[in-house]
């Protein structure tokens, strides 16, 4: 079995607890180093001092200079009260040719120095630690001058080492103890923080916090809605792929709030399925403020593209209408044969043939669809003649009507000319003049459409009837096709607009839609002779 890896929180304490522990430790080690240099630095001119003392005694340059090495001799005797009073490890006075005249050991009197003393003799003044017959000790070593200036010898002292590690022995337990102390609150705010993230993840590891990241990266991406949060500081926080395709300024995630979300935004309070129009696009908004414990953090977006869906619907309205008004007919043109049949049999040709002439008639001037040319022109038509007709509106195709070409961008040609006809049926029949009509002229110049509708209602009572949302109804989703309309022309390089109003007409809506015409195949004639 692996073994199961530490928590984070467990990782991230055990990892501070370490480099605090490094610290304390090399803090602890220099405080020593430190305190043995120091220590030893003091104890080197402490010898150098009572070797001076004790060079400037009077008449001891002239006993040494004038006298022999003697164990039981005054030159001892004041060397072992200088030893004993400073307590020294040793008080060594010598000649000029290294010669002792005192000693801690009697017997090492009239012997040489251990130790090399040439510095003295030449008139410096020393200190090291070095080993002599005694052990290691702390030297300190100065000239012997005699009444006229002369060097006549030196005078050296020695402090024990051990005097140095008892006394750094003395003051390392308190080193310790302050390193012990920072190790502890070390280790306590190691676990403080430990707490704090464990806190702050919500109890999840490293691994889990990626596994979540991704799989929020894979929901958001994964879903045809577009995601958009601002934080309370105005500035995006999240923006998936989808939101940033149906805004039509581009979003880095940090940024600012362009001026297009915060219209979305307005005034955070929550809404649901709301349409907007955004560029060229009706977007379906739903908008959530979001709060964790009382705290505000920010609102959340939902964006839907409605304007795919609104074209298969009308498409699929568009379809159905023109299904329904075929059936209609075919069962209009089964009775008026079962007529004409009738007639026939009972053997009245003229009244037949009356009966035929008449059909004729009003199939001439009763058809809209069929007459244009573009079977997406003529399938809408007809549709929306069928439409008028159950709202009770005459829907009529001007005679100044000529397309003579296809069109390139149907769906965008439709959109405009379908949502012309479908305000001028609902104004025509809310209107108040009788009979209620809507006129239809198409005309093409080169590769451009050119569209005229009026109606036969009693006008335009928005100021401005192309802003995104503007209707006189209290219905969602109300207020976008006039708007929806004008955008899809300019995008062409066009435009749609509304004429002044006429006493006693009603509005009439233009739109010029430029290159959505394929030009008419011109006709070939052959000539053979």
């Amino acid at each position: 079995m692996p073994r199961r890896p530490l928590r984070l929180a467990t990782q991230t304490m055990l990892l501070q607890v370490v480099v605090v522990a490094v610290v304390a430790a090399a803090g602890f080690t220099l405080a020593a180093l430190l305190l043995r240099s120091e220590l030893e630095q003091q104890y080197l001119q402490r010898a150098l001092a009572i070797a001076r003392t004790t060079a400037r005694e009077p008449g001891l340059a002239a006993k040494v200079a004038d006298g022999r090495p003697d164990p039981g001799g005054e030159v001892q005797a004041y060397a072992e009260r200088v030893r004993t009073a400073t307590n020294a490890l040793f008080v060594v006075i010598a000649d000029r040719d290294g010669i002792r005249y005192s000693h801690t050991d009697p017997t090492q009197v009239g012997k040489r120095v251990s130790t090399d003393p040439s510095g003295p003799l030449s008139g410096r003044e020393e200190v090291a630690i070095q080993r002599g017959t005694l052990g290691p000790s702390a030297r300190g070593k100065v000239p012997l001058y005699d009444d006229t200036g002369r060097i006549v010898g030196e005078v050296s002292v020695g402090i024990h080492v051990d005097r140095i590690t008892d006394r750094l022995d003395e003051l390392l337990p308190w080193a310790g103890l302050f390193a012990a102390i920072a190790l502890a609150v070390g280790s306590g705010g190691a676990a403080l923080l430990a707490v704090r993230l464990k806190r702050r993840t919500l109890g999840l590891e490293p691994t889990d916090l990626a596994d979540l990241v991704r799989e929020q990266v894979a929901v958001l991406e994964g879903v045809r809605d577009g995601v958009l949060a601002v934080d309370v500081n105005g500035r995006v926080s999240v923006c998936t792929e989808q939101a940033a395709a149906l805004l039509t300024e581009p979003v880095p995630v940090g940024s600012p709030a362009t001026e297009e979300i915060v219209t979305l935004l307005d005034d955070r309070s929550p809404v649901t399925g709301e349409l907007r129009l955004v560029g060229d696009r009706v977007i379906v908004v739903t908008r959530r403020p979001v709060e964790r414990g009382g705290q505000d953090l920010g609102t959340v977006l939902t964006l839907r593209d409605q304007s795919d869906l609104d074209a298969i619907a009308r498409e699929l309205e568009a379809t159905r209408a023109l299904t329904d008004a075929l059936r209609a007919q075919a069962h209009e043109h089964t009775n008026r044969l079962h007529a004409l049949d009738g007639l026939l049999q009972l053997g009245d040709v003229p009244r037949a043939h009356a009966y035929l002439r008449e059909l004729t008639a009003t199939e001439a001037g009763g058809t809209v669809g069929g007459r244009v040319g573009d079977a997406y022109l003529d399938g809408l038509l007809a549709a929306k003649a069928a439409v008028a007709s159950e709202a009770g509106v005459v829907l009529r195709l001007g005679e100044d009507t000529w397309v003579p070409g296809q069109l390139t961008a149907p769906l965008d040609a439709v959109t405009v000319l379908g949502n012309l006809v479908d305000n001028a049926i609902r104004a025509a029949a809310a209107g108040t003049r009788r009979p209620a009509q809507v006129e239809v002229s198409l005309l093409a110049d080169g590769p451009d459409l050119h569209i005229y509708v009026a109606d036969s209602g009693d006008g335009v009572a928005l100021p401005d009837p192309f802003r995104a949302g503007a209707t006189t109804k209290q219905e969602p989703g109300r207020g976008l096709g006039l708007a929806l309309a004008r955008r899809t022309a300019r995008r062409h390089g066009g435009d749609v607009r509304l004429r002044p109003p006429q006493p006693g007409a009603g509005a009439v809506f233009t739109a010029e839609i430029p290159g959505v015409l394929a030009p008419a195949t011109p006709l070939s004639w052959e000539v053979t002779a």
